[in-house]
């Protein structure tokens, strides 16, 4: 039986359904698979590099990066695919045969998965506003482009990296606030941890929501944010966390283990890790 030793280094992390997902992937394809949660915080290039060194030493077919590491990993990987050298952001590193690593971002494939399963008209319709642009918001603003939201506006305390992502996606552009960002706008997706246990912030005024909004939220711990909850009292059509967390699953168990990965498995995987149960057995 194949083993695979697989891992996701970030912080906090402790929520976190990848475990779940993939050990679940394993067992559909006939694999063993433990995956080691890495939990690290205020982690320094230095203290990076000699994580990822330790991945390609210790026997790991690979790990899954995210907050707050995504853009920090980029220059300590041996080698990145099309799309996250395009992105500048990793969300997944497989170790090669030969020891070396590679970069990957399927956090941009699993988003959009979800938008075309889930709002693909909606998203078409106008103008979305992005909240974030660190490498989650990278990641789902080249699936909004590519989903074919026609002019998304991007928000961020960080006014730089918000330039910084707007550049990199023609018909992208920055706005000074969200009020400005969301006014006409169809569609809004929250790309930053506000909102996920234990915090319990919303990223905008709720008073800014409406019935005829999208609204989808990166964070699915828990299932409903703050925001989400806000938006469907108000009746906007919602998109949780568990679409691009499972999507984004799907994608990183082909690239680790160089099989399919069972999409009905997985989801039944992430609904079992949240409602606190262990899952089913394939």
């Amino acid at each position: 039986m194949k083993r695979l030793l697989l891992g996701l280094i970030g912080h906090p992390i402790s929520h976190s359904a990848a475990p779940a997902m993939m050990e679940a992937a394993a067992q559909a394809a006939g694999m063993r698979a433990h995956y080691q949660l890495i939990d690290v915080a205020g982690a320094d290039r230095a203290e990076l590099a000699r994580l990822l060194d330790g991945v390609r030493r210790l026997g790991f077919a690979g790990v899954n990066i995210t907050f707050p590491y995504k853009e920090a990993v980029v220059p300590l990987l041996d080698r990145l695919s099309p799309g996250a050298a395009a992105l500048g952001a990793v969300n997944l590193v497989r170790v090669e045969a030969d020891h070396s690593l590679t970069g990957h971002n399927t956090d941009a494939t699993g988003f959009l998965t979800a938008l075309r399963s889930n709002l693909a008209d909606r998203v078409r319709s106008g103008p979305a506003l992005l909240l974030g642009a660190g490498g989650a918001g990278r990641a789902i603003a080249w699936a909004l482009r590519e989903a074919g939201v026609p002019e998304l506006r991007v928000y961020d305390a960080d006014a730089a990296r918000a330039a910084s992502l707007a550049a990199m996606l023609p018909g992208t552009r920055v706005v000074a606030s969200i009020a400005d960002g969301i006014r006409d706008a169809v569609g809004v997706v929250n790309a930053t941890p506000v909102g996920m246990k234990p915090d319990t912030g919303c990223p905008l005024d709720t008073a800014l929501l409406h019935g005829g909004l999208w609204v989808a939220d990166a964070v699915y711990a828990p299932l409903i944010t703050p925001l989400l909850g806000a938006a469907r009292a108000v009746g906007a059509a919602i998109m949780t966390g568990r679409e691009m967390s499972v999507g984004q699953a799907v994608d990183g168990f082909v690239l680790f283990s160089d099989a399919a990965a069972d999409a009905a498995v997985i989801g039944a995987a992430f609904d079992a890790h949240l409602a606190g149960r262990a899952a089913p057995v394939a």
